[in-house]
């Protein structure tokens, strides 16, 4: 595995293998902290991110690396009109893997054709985020026990969502698995996923009100609404505050639902939310670093 664009890239069985060895670093992280002794990781990041970025350059730390790279197009030669085919063939000639964030859809698929080094997509956009996938099949298998015959809502923004777009894709391959879609109108699943789950005979639903569906979730995988996302500012102000999750909400939902997110957050789940023990997102958040341990470990066979 060279390239890793979309979390369809990898079969069932090496996301299984995935999700393992990350298992198997979190239980023993010193055994592995000399795996990529020797090794460079560039993190090229065209749009701020706090956790992706700096989980990359932790993952590859703890593994005995070194890490180089950029925060934002402006520190890099982008902001001189560079491609970014040009950029990754340059940056391929100082390090042995590459993690990309690009604001604009595809940019990974383009960057991953004119390199041969390995690259991972790090979010495009309001495409794809397998990393953030891998990372939410890890924290739910950890929790869980399995990633087969659940209920999960998915609530908030999940027309711009590349998370929740990653992780419906994911969670189609499991048997069982039943999808709750909690959105305003103008925030809808785009119809190219909508289309894919009616296709493949997937139970679903779509609706308004958080209440309405909450008591049925094993999952609430909730999202901020993206005002990066927005072209309009006034309709980013109309649907910022369409769901807040709080302590009312919670007494509705299972005593076993966990509830995640890829964060950052906003307002969309009330501090209040934090105390209560089915409050998972920063466990998940700590399951990043180890599943991006185990995927570079991975794509530079140096397991």
């Amino acid at each position: 595995m060279k390239k890793l664009i979309s979390p369809l890239d990898l079969t069932t069985q090496e996301i299984d293998e995935i999700l393992s060895l990350a298992d198997r670093i979190m239980e023993n992280p010193t055994a592995y902290a000399h795996k990529c002794d020797g090794k460079i990781l560039a993190t090229l990041f065209f749009e701020p991110s706090t956790r992706t970025r700096l989980s990359f350059e932790s993952a590859m730390l703890s593994l005995g690396g070194k890490v180089l790279g950029f925060s934002s197009a402006s520190s890099s030669s982008a902001s001189k009109g560079e491609s970014v085919a040009d950029t990754v063939r340059t940056v391929e000639c100082y390090a042995d893997i590459i993690a990309m964030r690009h604001p604009k859809e595809g940019a990974a698929a383009v960057a991953a054709a004119n390199v041969e080094c390995p690259l991972i997509n790090a979010g495009d956009g309001g495409h794809q985020h397998p990393t953030q996938t891998l990372t939410d099949l890890l924290t739910i298998r950890r929790l869980k026990g399995h990633l087969d015959n659940l209920t999960i809502g998915f609530c908030g923004d999940l027309k711009f969502g590349r998370t929740v777009h990653s992780l419906i894709r994911a969670m189609m391959r499991y048997e069982g698995i039943r999808f709750i879609l909690v959105s305003p109108k103008e925030l809808q699943i785009p119809d190219y996923i909508r289309d894919d789950l009616t296709a493949g005979g997937f139970d679903f639903q779509e609706v308004e009100r958080l209440e309405d569906a909450i008591g049925e979730m094993d999952i609430l995988y909730m999202t901020r609404v993206q005002r990066e996302r927005f072209f309009n500012e006034e309709d980013y102000i109309r649907l910022r505050d369409s769901y807040i999750l709080d302590t009312e909400k919670m007494e509705l939902a299972k005593k076993d639902m966990i509830v995640l997110h890829p964060l950052p957050r906003v307002n969309e789940i009330s501090v209040e939310v934090d105390k209560d023990p089915r409050a998972c997102y920063f466990k998940q958040a700590r399951c990043g670093r180890f599943v991006r341990m185990a995927l570079i470990m991975k794509m530079l066979e140096v397991e």
